[in-house]
């Protein structure tokens, strides 16, 4: 392999590159073209969550969770990983949300912070479905939908794929997963999953239980929200 080309990802890497990545990610989220999108986004996350008790995976920095927290009744973020996480625990936050560790691929952590509460009835999760190898998609769907009680709302956010903004892809393995190599402030190179479905595609991995399925749609993210019989 040539030196300059970055080992391939895998959830390991991942996990150190985000770390690693930790101090200045929302960076992202100051680039010009994206701000009309992220205050319409911003207005429109909180009504799904109004009155649930939450689950949120892979929190990260917690770009996202002051704003979709605003009206809920309980909201656990959770990353597997401590230093983004203790960016998001120096925030201001809604008095609803407690942070825990938990691995989203496995789930991991997550029984020991339920406690007497109630089973969540909703889940959220930014900018991680694009993270999540397809081969094992639908099943990690399944793991999430069976921690959440019937009836509960379920959304995703993520990023659309824009020629003039995003960072190009650079391979697509046999399964149909992208990847992208980025650059860190220290000029180490990564290789990150990034994938970027279409409506039907990411309608068809929900699994049995998903019920009116939306999509919503703006310049440089979507989300995925529907609720579970």
């Amino acid at each position: 392999m040539n030196p300059s080309t970055p080992a391939a990802a895998t959830p390991q890497s991942m996990r150190a590159y985000y770390v690693q990545r930790a101090a200045y990610y929302e960076r992202v989220y100051h680039r010009p073209e994206r701000q009309a999108d992220l205050r319409a986004m911003e207005a429109w996350i909180a009504e799904p969550f109004r009155g649930r008790r939450v689950l949120e995976v892979a929190t990260g920095t917690g770009w996202w969770t002051p704003y979709a927290a605003r009206e809920a009744a309980d909201w656990l973020a959770t990353d597997i990983n401590p230093e983004p996480l203790a960016l998001a625990r120096a925030k201001p936050m809604p008095a609803a949300v407690r942070f825990a560790e938990m691995d989203a691929y496995t789930f991991e952590g997550l029984g020991s912070h339920m406690g007497d509460r109630e089973q969540f009835d909703a889940a959220f999760a930014g900018c991680w479905w694009s993270h999540v190898d397809l081969r094992v998609l639908p099943a990690w769907l399944g793991q999430l939908h069976a921690r959440l009680a019937p009836g509960a709302c379920v959304v995703f956010l993520d990023n659309s794929f824009v020629q003039t903004s995003s960072t190009p892809i650079t391979r697509r393995d046999e399964a149909g997963n992208t990847y992208q190599q980025r650059t860190l402030d220290d000029g180490s190179v990564h290789e990150v999953l990034k994938n970027f479905p279409t409506p039907e595609a990411a309608i068809a991995c929900l699994g049995p239980r998903a019920r009116a399925p939306r999509w919503h749609a703006w310049q440089h993210y979507w989300a995925l929200q529907y609720g579970l019989a």
